[in-house]
């Protein structure tokens, strides 16, 4: 999970939070502390030999072992060498390549109730890797600064990558960053990392049907920061109980321009594709009350051509994709604040996929949005952390929700827009007025422009009969009203006093 990562699931984090007591960190206080971090989430960090020369600490064949719900990762580093700067850091280096294994379950199939694990043999490369450690009481700081990082697969189930033609491997180029960690029992930790570039090459054969595939995919100018909160041990052991004990964490991811670009081939088939964005965030926010995630990405271009597609390419394209969650996590006498929102931004799409069903091109090729944003109260009956009180739950609720607001809504395609918002609380004491619902108050608005043209030109185009298009328009004359301009209906939903009315007319 994030949380666990940014408490240290890397020998780099570990190190960071290495306490000292001195205003000098020491070689020696720097692989202490290493090792203690290490186990409090699982992690095993030993040296087959370790010496000191001069201002150097010398570790050989430092074994690295963790294991968390079945997966298993062990490394060995060849060498560590932690030198004294004589500045009151500790400069640290290792070995350019270290070689790692990585054992995954799988899941039961049918006929196969215990499958054999995956195996994976793994290189991590940083050639050039240069950290600076330092500290103070009860604080340590780490810098690093990396030419590349590259993980590789070199082995998959005791066979090697070069026997199976696979290629598969990520790599980061100019990687820099920096960690802080104050505290003991209670530990504030804060990094922050940059990127130019990251790439992900995948490309393989398959051994019996001789097809092969490829695919590269790049984005420059990362960038992420991160901070948090750790409450002893339970950040690792025990993520609810931590939480609970004021345990947070928080971080932001960017990107710029990113590409992805694919082809396969077999004996029958063959497609290829590409695409394309100017850049995105991801934000993720977790405390012992609530989790927050989100992102978006802007100006995609997507492109698609093979055997399988009937028609020679398809192209997609959009302005800007979001999304957005927030919500409660533990039991509360109180309701707690959620949110969703997705959105969709002037979607297009090429027009050999609108000749398929509009081939006379009756309907407008107008770009299409999406926005629903949502927010409101709930209370939680049982805590989402505890997978046994989740378990219970089968059929029911987590919660009741009390209040519930549409902050906006908008939809516009083919030439049709609608548009809303408002907002309803809710009765929970009163759950048969409205079938099962708990009774709401409030009022939600609705505007439809170009609602009736679209339905005209859909019976034009066989697409709906007339006797449906009529039963639509009647249903549209229930609950909506002429508004202002031309084909444009409005309507205004109201719960009331029991009763739910339309435009002032009571139909409940």
């Amino acid at each position: 999970m994030y949380f666990r990562s940014l408490a240290g699931s890397t020998a780099l984090v570990a190190m960071v939070a290495a306490g000292t007591a001195s205003a000098d960190v020491t070689p020696e206080q720097v692989w202490q502390g290493w090792q203690e971090l290490g186990a409090t989430y699982g992690q095993t960090l030993t040296a087959a030999n370790q010496s000191r020369v001069g201002d150097t600490l010398r570790l050989e064949d430092v074994r690295m072992h963790f294991a968390q719900e079945g997966t298993v990762i062990e490394g060995t580093i060849p060498e560590v060498s932690l030198t004294q700067r004589g500045d009151g850091t500790v400069e640290i280096t290792m070995s350019p390549e270290i070689p790692m294994e990585m054992t995954v379950p799988n899941e039961p199939e049918a006929g196969n109730p215990t499958p054999d694990p995956t195996k994976l043999a793994l290189a991590l490369r940083q050639p050039g890797m240069v950290m600076i450690a330092g500290g103070g009481d009860a604080r340590s700081t780490l810098a690093f600064d990396a030419p590349s990082t590259t993980i590789a697969v070199t082995e998959v189930d005791g066979v090697s990558a070069r026997e199976m033609d696979l290629r598969a491997e990520v790599e980061l180029s100019d990687v820099a960053g920096s960690y802080i960690a104050e505290g003991t029992e209670t530990r504030s930790i804060s990094n922050d990392f940059t990127a130019a570039v990251a790439e992900m090459t995948f490309a393989m054969t398959d051994p019996e049907q001789g097809g092969r595939v490829n695919l590269r995919a790049s984005a420059t100018d990362l960038k992420g920061t991160s901070s948090g909160t750790m409450v002893g041990p339970l950040a690792m052991t025990d993520l609810a109980t931590a939480l609970k004990g004021g345990a947070t964490s928080k971080g932001s991811f960017t990107y710029g321009p990113a590409t992805m670009e694919f082809d396969f081939a077999d004996a029958t088939d063959k497609a290829k594709g590409s695409a394309s964005a100017a850049g995105g965030t991801l934000d993720v926010a977790m405390s012992g009350d609530s989790l927050s995630y989100g992102g978006d990405t802007k100006n995609v271009n997507v492109t698609l051509s093979g055997t399988q597609i009937p028609f020679p390419q398809f192209n997609m394209s959009y302005a800007e994709a979001a999304f957005r969650l927030l919500t409660p996590l533990v039991k509360s006498e109180e309701a707690q604040d959620f949110r969703l929102l997705t959105k969709l931004v002037d979607l297009k799409i090429s027009d050999e996929i609108w000749a398929m069903f509009d081939p006379q091109a009756k309907l407008p090729r107008d770009p299409a949005t999406l926005v629903v944003d949502a927010s409101g109260k709930a209370r939680l009956d049982v805590d989402l952390l505890d997978p046994k009180a989740v378990e219970t739950l089968g059929d029911k609720a987590p919660g009741q929700l009390e209040a519930l607001d549409l902050d906006q809504l908008k939809l516009t395609i083919a030439g049709a827009e609608l548009t809303g918002g408002g907002g309803l609380t809710f009765d929970n004491s009163d759950t048969t007025t409205f079938g099962g619902v708990p009774a709401p108050t409030g009022q939600i608005d609705l505007a439809l422009v170009g609602g009736n043209g679209l339905i005209d030109k859909l019976v034009s185009m066989g697409l709906i009969p007339q006797e449906q298009a009529m039963a639509a328009r009647m249903m549209l004359g229930m609950f909506a009203r002429p508004g202002q301009g031309e084909d444009t209906l409005t309507s205004t939903l109201e719960f009331k006093d029991k009763g739910f009315y339309a435009n002032g007319q009571r139909l409940q």
